[in-house]
């Protein structure tokens, strides 16, 4: 059974790959989701490391980094805002 799957996540990631290489619209986009994700770690990184809000650390993990990257500011501020509420 888990030659299967694994057959089967093989394939289609080989298939993914090359639609991403034909098409050059999704490799600009997958170029622009990098940078927004890479941008938004360093953000936050920076954020918990610069003592701009003493006393608070935001966790850097997928879901935090994942708000970040589809609300921009908004969703740091929305994470913070948050963490203070609930904490």
């Amino acid at each position: 059974m888990k030659t299967i799957w694994m057959v089967s996540l093989v394939v289609s990631s080989l298939l993914l790959v090359g639609v991403i290489l034909r098409n050059r619209l999704s490799l600009q986009w997958v170029r622009r989701f990098a940078l927004h994700l890479i941008a938004a770690a360093l953000t936050l990184y920076m954020l918990n490391y610069s003592g701009l809000i003493t006393g608070m650390e935001v966790p850097i993990n997928p879901a935090t980094i994942g708000t970040a990257v589809l609300l921009g500011v908004p969703g740091i501020a929305l994470i913070v805002g948050l963490q203070m509420t609930l904490f």
